[in-house]
């Protein structure tokens, strides 16, 4: 994934534009991901892990109801983290992640492994959902991070 994080890191700078995240099921991995490339500080603005759904309400504004209603791993959740994340860093390019990790806490309709990544650059916003086969935790948290890496490259 370093590699990934690398071309990402040298494309923004070139391009330059900033970059911000918002996880939750990855814990802060995207962000460490990003920021572990030297000079990194130059584009990356902010990475919030709102891993509650409380957080995911105070410093994300995603409005409670919609959560009580969709739940937290869902394709609205998912929309309005990286829509207010990107309002709130104005940055360029906006990443959120919302997913069941495991191995505990999936439901038939959400399984452990389904991942929700949103990504805005300008003002197109994509949703992309994700069902990873491999389902211990870290492979996961890994699996959506190397893809969130790969969306942003494939994005910038």
């Amino acid at each position: 994934m370093n590699k990934l994080s690398q071309k990402i890191v040298k494309l923004l700078k070139k391009k330059k534009l900033k970059i911000s995240v918002a996880e939750s099921c990855t814990g802060g991995m995207l962000s460490s991901a990003i920021t572990s490339v030297s000079g990194s500080s130059k584009v990356f603005t902010m990475g919030l892990v709102t891993y509650s759904n409380q957080s995911k309400n105070r410093l994300l504004k995603v409005p409670k109801q919609l959560i009580k209603k969709y739940g937290a791993v869902s394709v609205q959740s998912c929309f309005s983290m990286v829509n207010n994340l990107s309002k709130i860093s104005k940055s360029n390019v906006s990443i959120s992640i919302t997913g069941i990790a495991g191995p505990s806490g999936g439901t038939k309709q959400k399984p452990v492994g389904l991942v929700y990544l949103g990504l805005k650059k300008a003002n197109k916003v994509k949703i992309n959902r994700f069902l990873f086969k491999n389902k211990s935790r870290s492979n996961v948290q890994r699996a959506a991070v190397k893809k969130a890496l790969e969306l942003v490259l494939n994005t910038i």
